[in-house]
């Protein structure tokens, strides 16, 4: 969900939470008492994992929650981080917005209980279940962990305890300064928004145990941020042992996606945000309100503060650690979708005919243009608009995903199972119908349904791999979307439960072991493994940014 605008693509109709209260567990920090759903799935909402992140502790790692005595009431989202209403497809549920935002959400299946019973951890998880923990997307700028498309409560009817996890965005989670980074121990500033998932994975380490889950058996997914995320705390010294499998869907941060910046040009950008709001000093920006920074932020270009190399959250660039085999050694299951971006990324407003497609070739690369056509290359309408299309989705997020699984399968020694997820969503409800399901905080109902995509457009696969397309009342849901999401999301259960995707009743799907040619899922209606046609096409982009001035 990096795109500044797109279209709507989830309103759910909020309905009040089932209120019998599911068993108390017993927490490092204190108890929790949740609500037992109608499925019998026991959620726990709004826990915190870290103090909240204000005052002196704006722009610092996250910090250690402050005990608490009774019972704490968890049956209600905490706070989402602050951020700006940017995607129409967000819909939340949170309490309000703010910087006190450090809080996770926890579903786990049903077991019983004696009234009054308090929930204690086994000894190392054992005989545990798997856990899922997930990280949302938005562009490191927006989105929350109470986003129903998120919801745990079906994987947990699946035999596992998932996770939604909150974390800082834009300024409040990258913002590089030299000033920060002189204050840290480390000297290193930038990347709190990293540093609170991987708290939050310390969290899980230390609790998840009384909730049912083994903290041995923790897979991190993530889309588009949210898999960048995955990547990021796989490549990790901080975050690598704390994880057993990984899901990414869209994205790596890998360039030309969001990639790290060196912490040295971090600290300038940091110096220059700050003179443009007439702070000169780090105290004086740590003294000004979060909704002036915000909106401070508002009038800058999305990205303006990404994660940075800081030499100790990220030693080296990601793709360097991959490719050294210095990452989390896990199972990876990653892909992208056939559609996550539209051919007017490459042609603009210009017809799709055989000589524009050439002109914007040789605008994007060149005396190496000629060698793009001949992989994006097309004579009709048709074959130009696929073209641009394949070319927009691979230089947005297909080529930075594809190197990820590809030098993991190189240096980790275990599988990796790639995916193209090409199921088009099917056709919107009326605008009435939409309309009536609820807008997304800082959405609107389009007037008339936008035209129909030419596949699987960015994110559209989250409700399907999670199980959670009643929750979006946009879509005109059939029974074969439903069949999609049985077997997308079997696959990610199965992966979570021990880490191959493969079981009864669905396609075999290979692992990818090494480098050279792959067999990949494609995940529509019928789905099946198909060896990998498009090779030449990643290894063309990857000469063009390995080769790239840093």
């Amino acid at each position: 969900m990096i795109h500044r605008v797109i279209a709507v693509l989830a309103f759910t109709t909020l309905t009040p939470l089932d209120l019998h209260a599911a068993e108390a567990v017993r927490t490092s920090n204190g108890t929790v008492e949740g609500t037992t759903e109608a499925s019998g799935v026991r959620a726990y909402r709004g826990i915190p994992f870290a103090a909240p992140p204000t005052g002196d502790l704006r722009w610092k790692p996250p910090q250690p929650v402050k005990d608490w005595e009774g019972t704490r009431s968890a049956t209600a989202f905490g706070p989402r981080c602050m951020q700006a209403p940017i995607f129409s497809d967000m819909n939340f549920r949170s309490d309000g917005m703010g910087e006190d935002c450090l809080y996770l959400n926890v579903w786990t299946p049903a077991r019983e209980a004696g009234p009054g019973a308090v929930a204690a951890p086994k000894p190392n998880g054992e005989g545990g279940l798997p856990v899922l923990v997930y990280f949302y997307g938005g562009g490191f700028v927006a989105g929350d962990g109470s986003e129903p498309r998120y919801d745990g409560e079906s994987m947990a009817q699946r035999g596992i305890v998932a996770l939604t996890v909150n974390y800082r965005l834009g300024v409040f989670g990258f913002f590089a300064h030299p000033e920060l980074t002189r204050e840290s121990p480390q000297r290193a500033s930038g990347n709190y928004a990293f540093l609170d998932q991987r708290a939050a994975l310390q969290w899980v380490q230390q609790n998840i145990a009384a909730f049912g889950g083994d903290p041995r058996r923790v897979t991190i997914a993530g889309e588009s941020a949210g898999s960048i995320a995955v990547s990021a705390q796989m490549a990790s010294p901080l975050s690598k042992d704390l994880i057993a499998g990984a899901i990414g869907e869209s994205g790596a941060l890998i360039a030309p996606t969001l990639p790290p910046m060196p912490l040295a040009r971090a600290e300038e950008e940091g110096v220059k945000f700050g003179a443009s709001v007439g702070a000169s000093s780090l105290a004086a920006l740590r003294a000004m309100p979060a909704a002036q920074l915000q909106e401070a932020v508002a009038k800058l270009a999305v990205g303006r503060f990404p994660s940075t190399i800081d030499g100790w959250f990220l030693p080296r660039a990601p793709a360097e650690i991959f490719a050294a085999g210095e990452q989390a050694r896990v199972p990876l299951l990653a892909g992208w979708n056939s559609e996550e971006s539209n051919a007017r990324a490459v042609l603009a407003a210009k017809d799709p005919t055989a000589e524009n497609l050439a002109a914007a070739l040789r605008t994007l690369y060149g005396k190496r243009a000629d060698e793009a056509l001949k992989l994006y290359g097309g004579q009709t309408a048709e074959e130009v608009r696929q073209a641009a299309t394949d070319l927009a989705g691979d230089r947005f997020i297909g080529y930075g995903t594809w190197k990820w699984s590809d030098l993991h399968a190189r240096t980790a020694g275990k599988p990796v199972y790639r995916y193209l997820y090409a199921r088009p969503r099917p056709a919107m409800v009326s605008s009435a119908g939409a309309a009536a399901a609820g807008a997304p905080a800082g959405g609107s109902v389009p007037a008339s349904p936008p035209s129909a995509p030419r596949g699987a457009v960015h994110s559209a696969e989250i409700e399907y791999a999670m199980g959670n397309l009643a929750t979006n009342k946009v879509y005109a849901w059939t029974p074969d979307d439903f069949k999609v999401s049985d077997v997308m999301q079997t696959f990610f259960a199965n992966f979570v439960k021990t880490g191959d995707p493969n079981g009864p009743r669905l396609p075999e799907w290979p692992p990818v072991t090494g480098g050279g040619d792959a067999q990949v899922m494609r995940i529509d209606v019928e789905s099946r493994a198909q060896r990998e046609a498009h090779r030449a096409r990643y290894l063309f982009l990857d000469s063009v940014y390995t080769s790239a001035p840093k």
